[in-house]
């Protein structure tokens, strides 16, 4: 079904399948993934001490169903990092629809494998993330993020990506803020580099929020983007260029926008529309109201480049669709269009104008 992953039954972790260490000699990853088969009938006893044992263990494991999910199954599901089920049910958050889960696990694996360490601390970082305040989660995060600059991974994507110059200073700029009332309108203003969340448009984004926390006249807030885009996400041309992975982790998470959306989430309501990538979904999804045009496309490609999402991402999401429906995105690297957004509760409502 899927080379070079092993497909367990819950009779197997019960046995004790996942019980050998995830590091072999040298620190290489030994198993590092596995798909649990949902499909097996078993008690709800069962499936919890199952459960347990998932999550004891350190390995990522994804369930595999193509039936309609009984109680044993959905307490399982809950344990697992993400299931990829041919059960078309939006209520279960545990479970990302697809028609053909074989084929669409065969595709995560390889993704997953392509880049393993980042795969396995995403897992980790969404499972500890849950369980933490949001202010706690984004460190955790962060702290994450500057362990994976450090890894070979992330240095073969710089490699392959080529030596770039920083990007020119906006000849314009790079926020607009106007003030009208109890309103304050925030519209992102690089559409010359499709709105990345590079310094200057994340320093302007943050002197505006920090504007509108330490101002309680203002009622709501606005945020949108300028031009064909929202957000294409962080800059690439600045990745790697903080020499510093302490100062960076302090940038972050003290000089980002995460915090302060968090903060201001209740009067928050953003627009958004075509790519919404990285950071172009991960900052808006902590508002309160997300609006998307119908062409919006979303997507969280930072796994492929050795990373884990780092602009609040592993927090912001999975608060809105659940952390299964988040790994999933960020190990296939997939976007998802309006419409499963909405279904999966990623935007508020979608507008066709």
């Amino acid at each position: 079904m899927v080379d070079q992953v092993l497909v367990l039954s819950p009779t197997d972790i019960l046995d004790g399948a996942l019980d050998h260490p995830i590091l072999a000699a040298g620190g290489a990853l030994d198993d590092p993934a596995v798909v649990v088969d949902l499909d097996r009938s078993m008690s709800d006893a069962t499936a919890t001490t199952v459960a347990a044992r998932v999550l004891e263990c350190d390995r990522v494991v994804v369930g595999r169903s193509t039936r309609a999910p009984d109680a044993a199954t959905r307490t399982l599901a809950q344990a697992l990092d993400s299931t990829v089920a041919s059960y078309q049910g939006a209520s279960i958050r545990e479970f990302v629809s697809v028609e053909d889960p074989d084929a669409e696990l065969a595709a995560v694996f390889e993704r997953f494998h392509e880049n393993p360490y980042a795969s396995v601390v995403a897992s980790q970082v969404l499972r500890l993330g849950e369980n933490l305040s949001i202010s706690e989660a984004l460190d955790v995060e962060s702290l994450a993020y500057s362990t994976l600059l450090g890894t070979p991974d992330f240095r073969r994507w710089l490699e392959g990506r080529g030596p770039r110059p920083l990007p020119p200073p906006a000849p314009q700029e790079p926020v607009l803020i106007d003030r009208r009332d109890g309103l304050l309108h925030i519209t992102l203003n690089r559409p010359e580099r499709r709105n990345a969340y590079g310094a200057q448009v994340r320093d302007g984004l943050v002197a505006a929020l920090q504007l509108a926390l330490m101002d309680t006249s203002i009622e709501k807030v606005l945020l949108d983007g300028a031009g064909p885009s929202f957000s294409a996400g962080g800059d690439l041309d600045e990745f790697g260029t903080t020499p510093d992975l302490a100062i960076a982790h302090l940038i972050r998470t003290r000089a980002g926008a995460a915090r302060l959306m968090a903060r201001l989430a209740d009067r928050i309501e953003v627009h958004v529309h075509g790519s919404c990538v990285g950071a172009g979904i991960e900052v808006p999804a902590f508002a309160h109201t997300i609006r998307a045009h119908s062409s919006a496309v979303f997507r969280l490609p930072e796994i492929g480049m050795g990373l884990i999402p780092g602009a609040g991402g592993t927090v912001s999401i999975p608060r809105r669709i659940g952390r299964w429906r988040a790994y999933h995105l960020f190990v296939s690297g997939s976007p998802i269009n309006a419409d499963r957004a909405l279904e999966w509760g990623l935007i508020d409502q979608i507008n066709t104008e």
